[in-house]
């Protein structure tokens, strides 16, 4: 199993009219990051993914420096151990569930492997969709596959860039449990943007509240001091 890790993320970086200068850190489990459209929750993602460098910073995962621009440190995207799950699944179209699955536990580091395949099946519930071709599958099937590649790519953190955020309302319902029990039964750090106060509320143990590029409040999402509170219609209210 892959072992927990302490996100640490300090850095800045300008895109146009945009600036980013936020710092924080974050335990293993899930962290929300929260806030309206244009704050830098994507952003960060794309930073720590090594999808983008910063003018400035250091991000590491436990003792592993990702990025430090003092000392020149900028590990290549695909060395960075990141599972990134986007709202499009992005998975390969001419490929089974079972081939995508195994194309990225082909690319896993063997000391990455610890997550055991049957466990993620099980988990994700996958069991009935290994078979089948990726473009005949439900925008919620298509979700727990991605889901499950990215835990079997040997991650050592995910980084769910809102991934509800295109499926209904049912399809939302089936998938939320689902990130549950990864969140606690895999010890893997995971980095959950999304602009719904009640996904927050459910899932994360740890929000992060951005405003305009910058981390304006950390803590307890169930902390009044957050200012998150749940609407029937799963908006945020900040």
């Amino acid at each position: 199993m892959a072992r927990a890790a302490m996100i640490h993320f300090d850095c800045e970086l300008t895109r146009g009219d945009f600036k980013l200068d936020a710092a924080f850190s974050a335990e293993p489990g899930i962290t929300a990051l929260f806030g309206p459209s244009g704050s830098g929750k994507s952003t960060i993602l794309a930073l720590i993914a090594g999808l983008l460098q910063p003018t400035r910073g250091v991000i590491s995962l436990g003792d592993r420096v990702l990025t430090d621009t003092e000392k020149g440190i900028a590990v290549a995207k695909h060395q960075r151990r990141a599972g990134l799950v986007f709202q499009d699944a992005q998975l390969f179209p001419h490929m089974t569930v079972a081939q995508n699955l195994k194309f990225a536990q082909y690319f896993a580091p063997p000391a990455r492997r610890g997550i055991a395949h049957d466990a993620v099946i099980t988990v994700l519930g996958l069991n009935d969709l290994l078979s089948r071709r990726t473009p005949g599958l439900s925008g919620g099937e298509k979700q727990r596959v991605a889901l499950a590649r990215a835990l079997l790519s040997g991650a050592d953190v995910l980084l769910l860039d809102e991934p509800l955020a295109s499926l209904d309302a049912a399809r939302r319902d089936e998938i939320l449990p689902i990130i549950e029990r990864m969140r606690d039964e895999f010890a893997v750090p995971i980095l959950y943007v999304s602009h719904s106060a009640s996904e927050v509320l459910r899932l994360a143990n740890y929000v992060v509240r951005l405003d305009r590029g910058r981390a304006v409040w950390a803590g307890d999402p169930k902390d009044p001091a957050s200012g998150i509170s749940a609407r029937r219609d799963g908006s945020h209210q900040a």
